[in-house]
């Protein structure tokens, strides 16, 4: 283990995908998670799996974009675990579509999830990391936030969280904590299926089509994802403030 197991981690949409596999991850360094998603059946599963490796672990279902239910989840997670002092914001939707066929709830929805959901859970955590003067905070973008068609919505959440992220390390930085964002490139998950369902393809036939463009050759895995995120939130990344990682298989503008 190489973070105290007295810490404590928070990860949004965490009841499958990368959310999952970050959870995972950061409770194999040895801290204690919250998992936090809409599913409340996948954050239990994966509390449950932590806590019969030996680990400390609570699931706690939420929508991220309702304040009321935000404080109160972060609340419970400070009674039963302690000051949360990581916060990893990963939940997020898709509502694709060509813009002149995009509705306003299509736009809202995927806005109030990724973006308002961010900025509520990161108000409510700061909270105990200003008290504690530690913190880590990572936010998920995407290579969509230098554009993808069908994604306007997406795309403009994503390159949003950018912009959160550089300001939260200009806003928390004296208090020492660190706030970074990893934007990560095609990565197999039941988000990326679904697309391909939705463009008429099968999985395999996508991910191939999709791995001959990287130059790696191959998509990510969420693990991908969480070996990159147990390092920002580590005590050896304590100067990495502020700075957006792609996580794409190969150079990214």
């Amino acid at each position: 283990m190489t973070d105290s197991p007295s810490r404590v981690a928070v990860v949004t949409g965490a009841g499958r995908g990368i959310g999952a596999a970050v959870a995972a991850r950061l409770a194999d360094d040895g801290f204690a998670v919250a998992l936090l998603d809409l599913d409340e059946a996948g954050v239990k599963q994966g509390a449950e799996a932590i806590v019969a490796k030996g680990g400390k672990a609570v699931g706690v279902a939420l929508d991220v974009s309702d304040a009321e239910q935000v404080e109160a989840a972060v609340s419970r997670v400070a009674d039963e675990l302690g000051p949360p002092v990581v916060l990893i914001n990963n939940a997020g939707i898709t509502r694709d579509n060509l813009i002149f066929k995009m509705t306003e709830q299509d736009w809202d929805s995927v806005l109030g999830v990724h973006l308002k959901g961010s900025f509520l859970m990161t108000r409510a955590v700061q909270k105990y990391m200003t008290q504690e003067k530690y913190g880590r905070i990572v936010n998920l973008s995407s290579t969509s936030a230098l554009g993808n068609r069908g994604q306007v919505n997406y795309s403009a959440a994503k390159a949003g969280m950018q912009g959160f992220t550089k300001t939260l390390a200009i806003e928390l930085g004296k208090f020492n904590v660190t706030a970074n964002a990893i934007a990560p490139g095609f990565i197999a998950t039941d988000m990326t299926a679904a697309t391909a369902e939705r463009l008429g393809m099968s999985f395999e036939d996508f991910k191939a089509a999709a791995a001959s463009q990287i130059p790696v050759q191959r998509v990510g895995t969420p693990d991908d994802i969480a070996n990159l995120a147990s390092f920002l939130v580590s005590e050896g990344a304590g100067f990495v403030s502020g700075q957006v990682i792609y996580v794409a298989g190969g150079p990214k503008d």
